[in-house]
């Protein structure tokens, strides 16, 4: 595994069952979404360590536009009908193969590119047939920092968790935004 691991050059993450515990909460007009603090986190940590994010969602959301703004996430798919036909085009846009793409997803329209990737993961509470098809399947729950299971994992089977640590050690890291 950790050969497969040190491949991976993209992370593409659904967000609603990933990032969120998949619940929707409606005001009026408008949409509310819980975001981990620990997942933001794992985003800077993966972009620090080279590895940029993107997300794919079928739903739209101002709050996730906000979120991923004030993650540096450059590309945010939103209104996805084909997850796949969208992992494909950032595979493109990122200039790598589908086995260099981790991808997290938690329901049915993931497995398309889940049993593509490179890695695949699902949150613990991921339908059952997303588990099944998925190369990692996490401890963490949907919302409850499973995409920071995700990045912890990814970098320690390449070696380089330590070297995240040491960042911390020495106040190299700041976390604004997360």
């Amino acid at each position: 595994m950790p050969d497969r691991a040190k491949k991976i050059r993209l992370i593409i993450s659904d967000v609603d069952g990933v990032w969120t515990d998949g619940g929707i909460l409606y005001s009026d007009e408008r949409e509310s979404k819980r975001f981990h603090v620990r997942d933001g986190l794992a985003v800077k940590i993966a972009q620090r360590a080279g590895i940029p994010v993107a997300v794919i969602t079928s739903r739209s959301s101002k709050a996730l536009e906000r979120r991923c703004r004030e993650l540096g996430i450059d590309h945010l798919v939103q209104g996805a009908g084909n997850k796949l036909v969208e992992v494909n085009g950032l595979a493109r846009r990122y200039g790598v193969n589908l086995d260099e793409i981790l991808y997290v997803g938690d329901d049915l329209p993931d497995l398309p590119p889940m049993r593509r990737v490179g890695i695949s993961a699902a949150p613990a509470d991921a339908a059952a047939e997303v588990a099944d098809a998925a190369t990692w399947r996490l401890e963490t729950r949907g919302g409850h920092g499973s995409f920071r299971e995700v990045v912890e994992r990814l970098l320690k089977e390449r070696g380089e968790w330590e070297k995240v640590l040491e960042g911390f050690d020495e106040a190299q890291i700041t976390a604004p935004g997360i």
